[in-house]
C-alpha cells in the first residue's frame, strides 16, 4: 500500500506540473477527466485502507469498519474504482482520440463539460446498488439506486457527444477501421452505462443480482467500451510516437475489429442468456413451496453459455493478438504492400494536427 501510495502520488505530480507547464491557456475536457480520476482514486484508496494499527511500531492493524459499515465502504470503493478509472479515465481517452482520429471538434464543448461536472458528482453515490437486499438500510439501497439512474443522463449526454462529433465524417467509417473501433467502444459505453441503472432498479435486481448477468454487463464495459478505445487509442499512438507515416496494415485492424466484435457479442449475450436463466431457476418452486432446482442443477444448465463464453473470450484474444503483431510490423517500419494507395486520405491523416475545439 506505502509503494503504490507513492507512485500515485508521483503520478499526480508529473500530471500537475505537465498541465502547469502548458503553453495553451485552456485546459481540455480531456484532462479534467484525467485529473478526476487521479484524484478520486487516491482518495478511494486511502478511505478503503482505513486502519488502527495494533501499535506505534507494529505492522499489524485492524479495519477501521467492520460488519454493514465494512460492506458500504468496500462497495463505495470497487463501484467507483471502477467509475473513475475505467469510467472518467477512459472518457478522457475518448474524447482525446476520436476528434483526434475523425480530424472533427467535439460536437459540443458545453455538453461535454455538462457531463464531467454531472458524472462526478453523481457516480460516487451509486455503490449502494450492490447492497441490495442485505443489512444495509432500505433508505442507503434506495439512495444508490436513485442516484444510479439518474447517472443514465450523463452518460448518454457523454455517448451522444462522442458519436456525434463524427457529423460531416461518417463516410470514415467505411474507410477506417480504426474510427470505427472508437465509434464502437462508445457504443458499447452508452449501451452499459444504460443496462447498469436498470439493473440498479429492485425489482430488476431481485433477478440479476448474483448472476451471469452481472458479468456479461462488467465485461460489455470492459471489452466493449475500455477495451476498444484502447485499441483504438494504441492503433492512433504507435503511427505518432515511432515516426511512421501510417500502420502496417489497416486491413489487419479491420480483420482486428470484427473478430473482436463478434468475440464481445458471444461473450455478453452468452451471460445474459445465462445470467437470467439463473435468476430464474434460483427463484423457482414447485408445487410444494420447495425449491425447484438445486444448485447443483443451475451450474449444469450453464455449461452451454460457459463454452459459447469462452469462444468469445478466444477471439477476442485473437484480435489483440493481430493488433500486438500489427503494432510491432509498424514499429519495425514495414509497409504491408498495396495498401498505402487504397487508403491515401488515412495515411496522410495520421499525422494531422489536433482537431480544432468550438467556440460555443
Amino acid at each position: 500500500d506505502i509503494w503504490l501510495t507513492i507512485v500515485w502520488v508521483v503520478y499526480l505530480l508529473v500530471f500537475l506540473v505537465t498541465l502547469a507547464k502548458r503553453k495553451e491557456p485552456h485546459i481540455y475536457v480531456a484532462n479534467w477527466f484525467y485529473l478526476a480520476f487521479i484524484v478520486t482514486i487516491a482518495m478511494l484508496h486511502l478511505g478503503n485502507n482505513l486502519a488502527i494499527p495494533e501499535s506505534a511500531f507494529s505492522s499489524k492493524s485492524y479495519a477501521m469498519f467492520a460488519g454493514v459499515q465494512d460492506a458500504l465502504i468496500q462497495w463505495w470503493y470497487g463501484h467507483n474504482a471502477v467509475g473513475f478509472f475505467l469510467t472518467a479515465g477512459f472518457l478522457g481517452m475518448m474524447y482525446y482520440f476520436v476528434p483526434k482520429r475523425a480530424e472533427r471538434p467535439v460536437y459540443s464543448y458545453r455538453l461535454s463539460i455538462i457531463h464531467f461536472w454531472s458524472l462526478i458528482f453523481i457516480y460516487i453515490w451509486a455503490g449502494p446498488h450492490h447492497l441490495h437486499f442485505t443489512a444495509l438500510p432500505d433508505w442507503a439501497q434506495t439512495l444508490g439506486m436513485t442516484f444510479s439512474i439518474m447517472l443514465w443522463m450523463p452518460s448518454w449526454g457523454g455517448m451522444i457527444n462522442g458519436l456525434m462529433t463524427l457529423s460531416g465524417a461518417w463516410d470514415k467509417l467505411r474507410t477506417d477501421p480504426v474510427i470505427r473501433m472508437l465509434v464502437v467502444s462508445v457504443a458499447f459505453y452508452g449501451m452499459s452505462t444504460f443496462e447498469g441503472p436498470v439493473m440498479s432498479i429492485k425489482a430488476v435486481n431481485s433477478l440479476s443480482h448474483y448472476t451471469d448477468w452481472t458479468i456479461g454487463h462488467v465485461h460489455s464495459g470492459a471489452l466493449g467500451w475500455v477495451g476498444f478505445v484502447s485499441f483504438g487509442a494504441v492503433y492512433c499512438l504507435v503511427p505518432w510516437l515511432w515516426k511512421r507515416e501510417r500502420l502496417y496494415s489497416l486491413a489487419l485492424v479491420s480483420w482486428h475489429f470484427w473478430i473482436a466484435t463478434i468475440g464481445i457479442v458471444l461473450y455478453i449475450t452468452a451471460m445474459w442468456v445465462s445470467g437470467i436463466l439463473q435468476g430464474l431457476m434460483w427463484r423457482a418452486y414447485d408445487a410444494q413451496g420447495f425449491l425447484e432446482y438445486s444448485f447443483v442443477e443451475t451450474v449444469e444448465a450453464m455449461h452451454p453459455f460457459y463454452v459459447i463464453r469462452a469462444l468469445g473470450g478466444v477471439l477476442f484474444l485473437t484480435g489483440a493478438l493481430i493488433m500486438v503483431y500489427n503494432c510491432w510490423m509498424t514499429i519495425r517500419g514495414r509497409e504491408r504492400a498495396g495498401e498505402a494507395s487504397q487508403h491515401p486520405a488515412i495515411a496522410s491523416g495520421l499525422n494531422a494536427a489536433p482537431a480544432a475545439q468550438p467556440a460555443e
